[in-house]
C-alpha cells in the first residue's frame, strides 16, 4: 500500500470508519473514469479540488457532476479570487498528486469547504492519496473528517 493511502486509511481508522479503503486495478483521473470502475453515479464521487487565493491554497470537495464556479467560489469563502492550482501547488499543500487528492492526510491542515450537492449521494467515493484508490463515505462522516464548511460550487 503506498504511504499516502496507508495515511489516509490512518485517519479512517481512527476516525472509526474501517475497512473503507479500496485500491484499484487501475487509476482513475476524471470523476466520469471512477464512477464507471466503482458503478456509482458520477455526482457520488467527490473531487478533492485544490485552488489557489491570495491566501494561500483552499481544498473544494465537489461532486464529479459539477463543474466548479471560481467566481462562486471565491464569493463563499471571502476572498478576492479563486484560481485553479498547479501540479506542483497540489503537490505541495497535499503532498498528494492531481487525480489522487484525499479529502486528509496532507501535511498541514487545508482549509476546506465541501459541495452541498454531494449531501443527495447516499454514500460517496473519495480518492485515497494516489489515483489507483479510493475510499467510501458518508456526506456527514466527510464533512466531519475534514472540518469542511458547506458552500455552493455552481
Amino acid at each position: 500500500m503506498h504511504p499516502n493511502v496507508q495515511r489516509v486509511k490512518a485517519i479512517l481508522d481512527e476516525a472509526g470508519l474501517h475497512g473503507r479503503v479500496r485500491e484499484l486495478t487501475e487509476g482513475t483521473h476524471t470523476a466520469a473514469q471512477a464512477a464507471a470502475l466503482l458503478g456509482c453515479e458520477v455526482g457520488a464521487i467527490a473531487n478533492s479540488l485544490i485552488f489557489m487565493t491570495e491566501k494561500g491554497p483552499i481544498l473544494v470537495l465537489t461532486s464529479g457532476a459539477h463543474r466548479v464556479d471560481t467566481d462562486v467560489v471565491a464569493a463563499a469563502v471571502g476572498v478576492e479570487a479563486v484560481g485553479r492550482a498547479t501540479p506542483d501547488q497540489v503537490r505541495a499543500a497535499t503532498g498528494q498528486p492531481i487525480g489522487g487528492v484525499a479529502p486528509v492526510g496532507h501535511p498541514a491542515p487545508v482549509p476546506t469547504y465541501i459541495d452541498v450537492e454531494l449531501a443527495e449521494h447516499g454514500e460517496l467515493w473519495a480518492a485515497a492519496g494516489v489515483p489507483a484508490s479510493v475510499f467510501e463515505v458518508s456526506y456527514d462522516d466527510l464533512k466531519s473528517l475534514t472540518d469542511a464548511v458547506e458552500i455552493a460550487v455552481e
